[in-house]
């Protein structure tokens, strides 16, 4: 008789990012998954739940056991992927900014994607999910145990993949730099609590109050920073008159924890009105991804000023003016 994996296994949703900030592709990637918020640091059974947004955390450290089924979720009706749980709770910093997320506590999982996402066709996980709950909903369940005992079964014992390094933070803050990096560790707390600052500051404003002073630090003149050019947030001039030939990168800028990342297609809506193939950055003032024309819009650079790594040097070298 077919054992029934869903009786002798319990099953977990976990959220795999907002539609605009994803990360499911780093779980799949590295084996993992992740829940935040990681910046309070490793959850220990004496700390409080407030010190992490709720009791989310301690669902994920200490009721969740190694052999028990993520499935992992992409919207309020959709999964991308099934996984095992292969290891107890760890805290790993290396995640410490996942497209802009604090998601340093960790479980490693032997993922198995989906050929393609399946959608249960209704909001089977409730019309605003949380980012773990234990799956209870028969439709679900039954997927589950029919996926897990269906072959192949081979990724279900597969070696995990290795993590990646943890990266150090940058210490040597360009000098022209320093004031704006400083500027965004002191605000980016105030400006995420809304009890304290209100609703979060508008595009327009992170554009106005570091998009524009992060590229003067960068040397470009006033006379090269076009805001609202073109239907283009910001973009920036390798020389005068201001004409698409003479564009030298295409800026698209979100609201602060909007998603960069969920950008990139509108920028490059843009650089093809432009008719003229050109760099893209996607930013929310403090976040900055950087997109190459030349690699078929292949991330090249990235740099968090609230977060600075030292891969962020490559991003300062690419912005800075030639």
């Amino acid at each position: 008789m077919e054992m029934n994996v869903s009786s002798t296994r319990r099953i977990w949703q976990l959220a795999g990012g907002q539609a605009t900030r994803p990360y499911a592709d780093v779980f799949l990637k590295y084996g993992v998954g992740l829940i935040g918020p990681g910046d309070a640091g490793p959850w220990k059974p004496e700390r409080d739940d407030d010190e992490f947004e709720g009791g989310f955390v301690r669902r994920f450290a200490s009721e969740v056991q190694v052999g028990d089924v993520f499935l992992l979720r992409t919207g309020i009706s959709r999964i991308c992927a099934v996984g095992i749980v292969a290891s107890e709770y760890l805290y790993l910093n290396q995640f410490d900014d996942v497209n802009g997320w604090d998601l340093q506590h960790a479980r490693r999982v032997r993922w198995q994607p989906l050929a393609q996402p399946h959608e249960f066709g209704k909001s089977v996980f409730g019309a605003n999910p949380p980012r773990l709950s234990r799956v209870q909903n028969e439709e679900i369940l039954d997927y589950a145990n029919r996926f897990l005992n269906s072959p192949p079964r081979h990724w279900q014992t597969a070696a995990l993949p290795e993590l990646p390094p943890e990266e150090p933070p940058l210490e040597d803050v360009p000098s022209a730099l320093q004031g704006l990096v400083a500027a965004a560790n002191d605000l980016v707390p105030l400006l995420w609590d809304r009890q304290a600052f209100g609703e979060h500051p508008s595009e327009d404003e992170m554009v106005a109050h570091f998009v524009v002073p992060f590229l003067r630090a960068q040397g470009w003149p006033q006379e090269r920073i076009a805001v609202k050019w073109r239907y283009i947030d910001v973009a920036v001039f390798r020389a005068l008159p201001r004409t698409p030939e003479n564009c030298h990168l295409v800026i698209e800028a979100k609201r602060l924890g909007a998603g960069v990342e969920g950008a990139l297609e509108q920028a490059k809506g843009y650089v093809e009105a432009l008719g003229t193939p050109r760099d893209v950055v996607v930013t929310d003032g403090i976040r900055y991804r950087m997109y190459s024309c030349q690699s078929a819009f292949e991330p090249i650079a990235y740099a968090n000023l609230a977060r600075l790594k030292k891969s962020a040097i490559e991003l300062f070298a690419h912005m800075k003016r030639p």
